[in-house]
C-alpha cells in the first residue's frame, strides 16, 4: 500500500463514519475541494501536511510508515500544587466528557481505591490531596491541619465524579486495594504530620467510603465489581463506547499517557477480558461473598483504628 493510502486508511479508523474529506480541511484548513484531491489521490500530501495530519489525528508516522511499534502518547502535565491538581481534574473531564452521553464502559484496575470514590469535600479527600502533593513536592511538608484546602477544586471534582457515574464501570479490585491509604494514614500520623483528631476522621470517612462501595455493588446496575486474587492491579483505566476508545495509563502518581489508537486500545480490551475471566463478579455473586470480601478491608480498617489509639496511649 501507498504512504498516502496507509495515511488514509489510518485517518478513517480514527474518525469511523465522519467525512474524510471534511476532517483532512480541518486540519489542513484548507478548501473542500482541495481536501476532495488529497482524498482521492489526485493530489500528494507534502511532507509538512503529512505531519500536521499526523499530529491532528495522533497517529504516530513510526508506526505507518516503517512498521515498528511505536505509538502516539499524550502525557498530562506533572502535578505538584493544588493548582495543577486542578487543572489535571479539568483536563481529565474534558477527554471524558464525550463518554458521558453515550452508552460507554469504564474499566478500571484498582491498585487504589478509584480517584471517582476519594476525591469530594470530605476529610478522607482533602487527605488523600495532602498525601499526593506532599509526595510529589518535597517542598510542600506542611502538617495536615495547616494545608489550605482549595474550595474551587470542588468544582473539578464533581464534574469528574459525574462523568464516572453516568457510565457503566467495571472495576477489578483485590485484597490490597485498600492498603495504601490505610499505609499513608499511619505514615503521616506517625511522623506527627496527622494530629490524632484527623486521622480518626480520615478512618471514618474511610469505613463511610467503603460502605458507599459496598451498597453500590449490590444496588447499583452501572457498577459491577470483580475479585481478582492474582492480578497485580496497576490503576489503568479504559473508557470505551461504540466510536471510540481512551486508555489511561499511570505515569507517576497521578499523572497518566493517554492512549488512543485502535491498535493499542484493541490490545487492551483483549486483555481486560481476559483478566476478567480469571476474577470473580462479586456484584453476581451471593451476598455472602460480598461481605466476605467487604469484610476482610472493615477488618483492616478496625486494625489500623486500634493501632493509632494504642499508639496515643504509649
Amino acid at each position: 500500500m501507498k504512504p498516502q493510502e496507509t495515511l488514509l486508511k489510518a485517518i478513517r479508523a480514527t474518525i469511523n463514519d465522519q467525512s474524510l474529506i471534511e476532517n483532512i480541511a480541518l486540519a489542513l484548513d484548507i478548501s473542500y475541494d482541495a481536501a476532495h484531491r488529497r482524498a482521492s489521490g489526485k493530489s500528494k500530501f507534502t511532507i509538512e501536511e503529512t505531519v500536521k495530519l499526523c499530529h491532528f489525528f495522533k497517529l504516530s508516522m513510526d508506526q505507518l510508515f516503517s512498521n515498528t511499534n511505536q505509538y502516539v502518547l499524550e502525557k498530562t502535565n506533572s502535578i505538584k500544587t493544588a493548582e495543577d491538581f486542578k487543572a489535571y481534574l479539568k483536563k481529565s473531564s474534558e477527554l471524558l466528557f464525550p463518554y458521558s452521553k453515550t452508552d460507554a464502559t469504564a474499566f478500571y484496575s484498582a491498585k487504589d481505591i478509584p480517584l471517582h470514590y476519594t476525591i469530594g469535600g470530605s476529610v478522607l479527600a482533602k487527605f488523600k490531596l495532602y498525601v499526593w502533593l506532599t509526595i510529589l513536592n518535597s517542598e510542600n511538608q506542611i502538617p495536615f491541619e495547616n494545608y489550605k484546602w482549595e474550595t474551587s477544586l470542588l468544582e473539578e471534582t464533581t464534574a469528574l465524579v459525574q462523568i464516572f457515574e453516568q457510565v457503566k464501570r467495571v472495576e477489578i479490585w483485590n485484597d490490597t486495594t485498600i492498603n495504601s491509604t490505610l499505609q499513608q494514614l499511619m505514615y503521616f500520623y506517625e511522623s506527627g504530620m496527622l494530629p490524632f483528631h484527623y486521622a480518626q476522621q480520615v478512618i471514618e470517612d474511610l469505613k463511610l467510603c467503603i460502605q458507599k462501595i459496598e451498597n453500590q455493588v449490590q444496588n447499583n446496575p452501572n457498577l459491577e465489581l470483580f475479585y481478582n486474587e492474582l492480578l497485580l492491579l496497576n490503576n489503568t483505566v479504559f473508557f470505551t463506547n461504540a466510536k471510540q476508545a481512551h486508555f489511561f495509563i499511570p505515569h507517576n502518581m497521578l499523572s497518566y499517557y493517554v492512549a488512543t489508537d485502535k491498535k493499542t486500545c484493541n490490545e487492551e480490551q483483549a486483555f481486560i477480558n481476559q483478566q476478567l475471566k480469571n476474577s470473580k463478579s462479586l456484584t453476581k455473586s451471593g451476598w455472602k461473598e460480598q461481605k466476605i470480601f467487604f469484610n476482610r478491608m472493615y477488618q483492616k480498617i478496625d486494625f489500623f483504628q486500634k493501632k493509632i489509639e494504642n499508639h496515643i496511649m504509649t
